[in-house]
């Protein structure tokens, strides 16, 4: 069972406290923290791994990772930096990063921040409270949130509570699920009033996209070879007609 979170856009008031829990969370510098959301367009950071992102002028949508299930940046981590929990949590590793940033160009949703103001940076993103979930307990967003907008559970649950909102109150919500079978499915879920384009989500369902990622992976190696073996053979031939030249300046010499 792949535990997940419900949103309901139509609750959230945009008061940010479940930012500032994540924040408080994950040992994070309030004051950076601040400061990217005033800066960057959707507020999203390595400061900041989870925001508030306005929808119009009265709507607001929690942001951070949607912990796909078929998630393309595992597919695209060629060392294992991130993977893929039991319980349907993605994470990462910052032991195996390389900070080759590919998770960073594979996710549809644009998820995954590096650390530009540290001097050994490396990638940062919302791991869904491990710490805290791995002993029986909730997010820390979804402890701070007052409105009932966040929803904590098993994925298939989650789904039929959405289900039933969207069947019990027909003309609040746009009847659609996202999350569902968008790129494959994704722990978190959202149910709105208003389309989440803005949030990164496609206009209609769309399949997963490690099949787009993975032949290229297969191939890099053969391609990183084919590359290495290029520059040796240059390097060889430059080499060579350095030897060349020098033996014959030499012979050069001895002639006269």
């Amino acid at each position: 069972m792949s535990v997940g979170l419900l949103v309901d856009v139509t609750r959230c008031t945009g008061c940010e406290r479940c930012v500032d829990a994540c924040v408080q969370q994950n040992r994070l510098d309030p004051a950076k923290a601040d400061q990217d959301r005033a800066t960057l367009p959707d507020g999203l950071s390595a400061n900041r791994l989870t925001t508030v992102q306005p929808l119009g002028s009265d709507h607001f949508a929690k942001k951070a990772c949607m912990h796909c299930l078929e998630p393309s940046c595992v597919s695209a981590c060629l060392v294992g930096g991130l993977t893929k929990r039991s319980d349907g949590a993605v994470v990462y590793d910052p032991d195996k990063c390389i900070g080759c940033r590919y998770c960073m160009l594979a996710c549809p949703f644009e998820i995954p921040r590096y650390q530009w103001d540290r001097t050994v940076p490396f990638m940062a993103k919302c791991e869904l409270c491990e710490e805290k979930t791995a002993e029986g307990g909730e997010p820390a967003c979804v402890e701070a949130c007052e409105e009932g907008v966040l929803k904590w559970g098993q994925r298939d649950d989650l789904l039929a509570e959405a289900r039933r909102r969207l069947q019990n109150y027909p003309n609040l919500y746009v009847q659609r699920i996202w999350g569902e079978h968008e790129f494959g499915g994704t722990s978190v879920l959202y149910i709105s009033d208003v389309d989440l384009e803005e949030l990164g989500w496609p206009a209609s369902e769309t399949e997963s996209i490690p099949h787009m990622t993975e032949p290229v992976l297969m191939a890099t190696p053969a391609i990183g070879g084919s590359v290495l073996a290029g520059v040796a053979g240059v390097n060889w031939i430059i080499r060579r007609r350095m030897k060349l030249r020098g033996e014959e300046s030499h012979a050069e010499g001895g002639e006269q």
